[in-house]
């Protein structure tokens, strides 16, 4: 089976090598985005997937636009019988999707049709969901709307952030595209439409996605903690600076009339006429915020505009808190 893949970042590795060393498959081309700013120090570098190509001695195409007349001609002189598309970064258009025979096979990381779009990994993290998965599926002109071939189940740990979910996928997904693959050259299986009226969405993440609701109970906010990371990250704001939290949920709390609204008792509260979601308190050096219906966040880490990534304790010994003070606008 001839064969041209289509991808970019870590995620689409594993694919691309099980295709490569696979001998019922020939990768005739690799197609990638162009060579881009990447990194702390934004060098211009290749893509994971280039590196690979590269280092298997396999023909790289990178477009600016795939939806070019470069790029079409470039799909009709290679003539694949199947494109294997894998978090590539641009819309396929309707003439490209028509050349290969068996269409367009993608590898999206949700159990279609549920979180159609660009992070779908991200936002099962941050709603708190116990199960996600894998599909594939027949490309056509829609966001991630095209038949399913194969699906496989994923459970989501509770303290799970999405880079660790996402590193499960890449490993599940390669034999995943390979069955695929296989099962449809071999006509064992074929696409099963979605119903539509069943469909979420995961939207591109924006840096607005991490800021920090209070008014949210502390699970919530802990699932945001776990699903953005490493970017947008959760932030909040500290004597008018930004300020990136880390944490994780305290047992449920007890709000009483409290004497010092910065000193709590062990699962204690100041009562809500007293203090406000966004409250810090303190007791024995752990930093709490209070959220929503009553449950308080755990701070474990702290990271003030401009500094770096300190522990909460640290935190403690140099922002001197009075009562009352907290975090958000």
């Amino acid at each position: 089976m001839r064969i041209v893949f289509c991808g970019t970042p870590e995620f689409a590795v594993p694919a691309l090598r099980a295709l490569l060393s696979h001998e019922e498959f020939a990768v005739e081309a690799v197609v990638t985005q162009p060579d881009r700013p990447r990194g702390r120090g934004q060098s211009v570098s290749a893509s994971p997937v280039k590196e690979v190509a590269l280092g298997a001695g396999v023909q790289v195409y990178q477009p600016e636009k795939i939806k070019s007349d470069s790029a079409y001609d470039f799909f009709k002189r290679v003539a694949p019988d199947v494109v294997v598309i894998i978090a590539y970064g641009q819309i396929i258009p309707a003439r490209l999707i028509a050349i290969p025979p068996l269409g367009w096979i993608n590898l999206h990381a949700s159990l279609l049709p549920k979180y159609r779009g660009a992070a779908p990994i991200a936002w099962a993290v941050v709603n708190g969901e116990s199960t996600t998965g894998l599909t594939t599926m027949q490309i056509d002109a829609g966001m991630d709307t095209g038949p399913i071939l194969l699906q496989q189940e994923l459970t989501i740990g509770a303290e799970e952030t999405a880079p660790e979910l996402a590193l499960r996928m890449t490993q599940a997904g390669a034999p995943l595209v390979i069955d695929s693959l296989i099962g449809l050259a071999r006509r064992q299986i074929s696409g099963r439409s979605q119903d539509s009226s069943l469909a979420t969405y995961a939207p591109r993440l924006e840096k607005d996605h991490g800021r920090v609701d209070w008014s949210q109970t502390a699970s919530q906010i802990y699932n945001r903690i776990r699903g953005l990371d490493p970017w947008p990250g959760t932030y909040t704001r500290f004597r008018g600076q930004l300020c990136h939290i880390w944490g994780r949920p305290c047992p449920a709390v007890e709000l009483i009339g409290q004497e010092d609204p910065l000193e709590a008792a062990p699962g204690q509260f100041p009562a809500p006429e007293r203090t406000s979601t966004g409250t810090i308190l303190v007791h024995n050096g752990t930093l709490r915020v209070l959220c929503g219906q009553s449950t308080a966040l755990e701070i474990t880490q702290v990271q003030l505009e401009g500094r770096r990534r300190i522990t909460a304790q640290q935190f403690l010994n140099g922002a001197h808190l009075t009562p009352g003070e907290r975090f958000g606008d």
